[in-house]
C-alpha cells in the first residue's frame, strides 16, 4: 500500500497491511502496539511477550530522567559535566571542561567511548575511563556515537541524588506507569548503564511510548515536564549525524528524527521503536529482532502500510 492510497479501515484492522508486509519480508517484528487518542489501543503479537532488552530506547528513558532532574533543580542542561561527576585521579582529558550536559544528550561531547567491547564494559571505573579518554574532537563540533556519553548522564543523576538511575526513577516514572520491578543492566560498581540494558515487556514499553505522545503526562499526572518532551525533538535541538540513511540523519536529546515531517522516535538495536506521530495523535511501539539488515526497513513499512490509514 502506498502513502497516497489512504483507505478507511476499522480500528481492529489497522495493523493488518503492516502485519502482512512484516511476514512477507521477514522483518523480525515480535510485537506491535498502536495507541491513538480517542481510540481503543490495537496490538498484535508475533511471539510471546517476554521481557527483553530495549537497547538504545534506554537512552531515551535516561533523557527523560534528565528532564525530571532538571525540573527538580539537580542540574541544568547547560551545566558543565565536570560539575556533576567525580573527576578521575589523574584528571579529565583535555576538552572535558567544555562539555555540557546537552552535549552528552546529543552525543556531541566528542567522546569516542562506544562501550561495546568487554575491556570497556568490564572496566572497574567506567566513569573514569570515559572522562580520561581523549576526546576525538571538541565538544559540539559533530555527532559521535558514544554509549559512554549516555552512561555519564546516568552517573550524573546518581552523583546528585545518591541513588542509581533505575532506583531514582522508580517513584518518579516507573511505578506510576505500572512498571513494578524493571531490570536495568549495570556497569561494575552497580551503576545503571543508561545507554542500554533496560528490559521490558512490549506492553510496558508501550506505556513509555504513550508518555512521549502525551508530553510527559500519564493518566492525569505530569511525570515529565511537557516542555522537556518538546525539547527532546525541538528544531534547535537536532544535530546532523552524517549518516546516509535518511531515517538516521538527525539526532536530538536521545531521540531520532523520522522522515515523515514532524515525526520522531526512540530507537533501539534490532528494531525497537517508539514512533511518535503527532499529526496523527498516535504512537506505535514496535519490538523486533532483525539481524543482518537495517531496521529502517521496518520504519519504511510503517510509513507505507500504516501511516496512510491513520
Amino acid at each position: 500500500m502506498r502513502l497516497d492510497d489512504a483507505v478507511a479501515l476499522p480500528d481492529h484492522l489497522l495493523l493488518l497491511p503492516l502485519r502482512q508486509r512484516i511476514l512477507e519480508r521477514q522483518l523480525g517484528v515480535r510485537s506491535l502496539h498502536l495507541h491513538r487518542r480517542g481510540h481503543e489501543d490495537v496490538a498484535h503479537l508475533f511471539a510471546d511477550p517476554t521481557v527483553a532488552n530495549v537497547y538504545s530506547v534506554s537512552k531515551t528513558v535516561t533523557a527523560l530522567a534528565i528532564g525530571i532532574a532538571q525540573a527538580e533543580g539537580l542540574l541544568d542542561v547547560e551545566d558543565p559535566v565536570l560539575e556533576h561527576l567525580p573527576v578521575p585521579a589523574g584528571g579529565a582529558a583535555a576538552g572535558w571542561e567544555d562539555v555540557r550536559i546537552r552535549h552528552l544528550l546529543t552525543m556531541t561531547s566528542g567522546s569516542p567511548v562506544l562501550g561495546f567491547e568487554d575491556p570497556e564494559r568490564d572496566h572497574p571505573d567506567l566513569t573514569a575511563l570515559v572522562l580520561s579518554t581523549p576526546l576525538a574532537r571538541p565538544a559540539g563540533e559533530r555527532w559521535e556515537y558514544s554509549n559512554g556519553s549516555i552512561f555519564l548522564l546516568s552517573r550524573i543523576i546518581e552523583h546528585e541524588s545518591g541513588e542509581t538511575l533505575r532506583d531514582w526513577l522508580m517513584p518518579r516514572m516507573f511505578e506510576p506507569l505500572g512498571l513494578v520491578n524493571p531490570q536495568w543492566h549495570t556497569a561494575r560498581g552497580g551503576h545503571t548503564w543508561g545507554a542500554t540494558g533496560l528490559h521490558l515487556k512490549p506492553f510496558q514499553l508501550a506505556r513509555i511510548g504513550r508518555l512521549l505522545l502525551e508530553r510527559g503526562a500519564w493518566e492525569g499526572r505530569q511525570l515529565v515536564p511537557g516542555e522537556w518532551i518538546d525539547a527532546l525533538h525541538a528544531e534547535g535541538t537536532w544535530v546532523a549525524t552524517g549518516d546516509a540513511e535518511p531515517e538516521n540523519a538527525r539526532y536530538g536529546y536521545a531521540v531520532w528524527a523520522s522522515t515523515p515531517e514532524g515525526h520522531w522516535r526512540a530507537d533501539g538495536a534490532y528494531g525497537q521503536f517508539l514512533l511518535v506521530m503527532p499529526d496523527r495523535e498516535a504512537v506505535l511501539t514496535v519490538t523486533s529482532h532483525l539481524e543482518g539488515r537495517g531496521s529502517s526497513e521496518i520504519l519504511r513499512a510503517v510509513w507505507e502500510e500504516l501511516l496512510p490509514l491513520l
